[in-house]
């Protein structure tokens, strides 16, 4: 396994664009509201991307192997949406929890950052969902440092998260990145404490639990990318992109508005 550590020019550029993807979620939040399409809050952040940052929205035509273009420029995730859900023409309802999933690429680098936002008042149990999925990924970047193992950022977001009665998503992961969108290596979110590789300075990577308030099983939709809980529980995630530095972790997607730390 190949995994890059960035230079400080590369770092540089990388907190660049993760300050732009940042401010696409500051920028989108008071769109979200019932009414709106997904489809309309897609277009408001692709033309701000392109037009103001002049930058590219990564997902847009994005193709790995196996899989149709990506069509939209974010993902928009509803309700029981796992991830990767695509932008549509049904508009957003009072109580609907929406994940808005945003990857900025500018002068060749990435950054990728996901909010949970509220349709006017949800449920409780979904407000809880948001709250401890938002707890959870911040006990996994707290794990971050030189030597630590990336078990250790698994085992800190699964040991907090199922003893809740909640369920981790096993088949999706944080990931590497930099000039690529996704590079080693893959950071679970579930694990043993000091097991896997070893953390060192200047890697980057993501952290953005999957957590569903049922079963963790997921299934995929016929279009190829939406991904849904199996049992139809609700689900939420946040992510962050991080850098390890020499004393611990620095958070790359922050931005004016960017929530502070529970």
């Amino acid at each position: 396994m190949s995994v890059s550590i960035k230079t400080p020019e590369e770092i540089r550029k990388m907190r660049v664009a993760g300050r732009l993807t940042s401010e696409v979620l500051d920028y989108i939040t008071p769109y979200v509201k019932a009414g709106v399409t997904t489809n309309e809050l897609d277009k408001l952040c692709h033309d701000l991307i392109v037009d103001v940052q002049q930058a590219i929205p990564a997902p847009l035509n994005y193709a790995p192997g196996g899989h149709t273009p990506y069509p939209k420029s974010i993902c928009s995730s509803i309700n029981h949406q796992v991830c990767h859900g695509i932008p549509g023409d049904k508009a957003l309802k009072n109580g609907d929890i929406v994940n808005l999933d945003i990857t900025v690429i500018k002068d060749g680098y990435h950054g990728d950052s996901s909010r949970m936002f509220f349709v006017g008042e949800p449920s409780i149990q979904a407000r809880r969902l948001c709250e401890v999925t938002w707890q959870a990924m911040w006990r996994g970047i707290r794990a971050v440092r030189p030597g630590a193992c990336l078990g250790d950022i698994g085992h800190a977001i699964q040991s907090f998260v199922e003893p809740l009665g909640y369920g981790v998503v096993r088949e999706f992961c944080g990931h590497g990145i930099g000039q690529r969108f996704h590079e080693e290596p893959q950071v679970l979110h579930y694990g043993r404490p000091n097991t896997g590789m070893k953390l060192e300075a200047g890697m980057t990577f993501t952290i953005e639990p999957m957590i569903n308030a049922g079963k963790p099983d997921i299934k995929q939709l016929g279009d190829g990318w939406t991904v849904v809980t199996k049992d139809h529980s609700l689900s939420a995630q946040y992510e962050h992109t991080i850098l390890v530095t020499d004393t611990g972790f620095e958070v790359l997607t922050v931005s004016d508005g960017t929530p502070p730390p529970p």
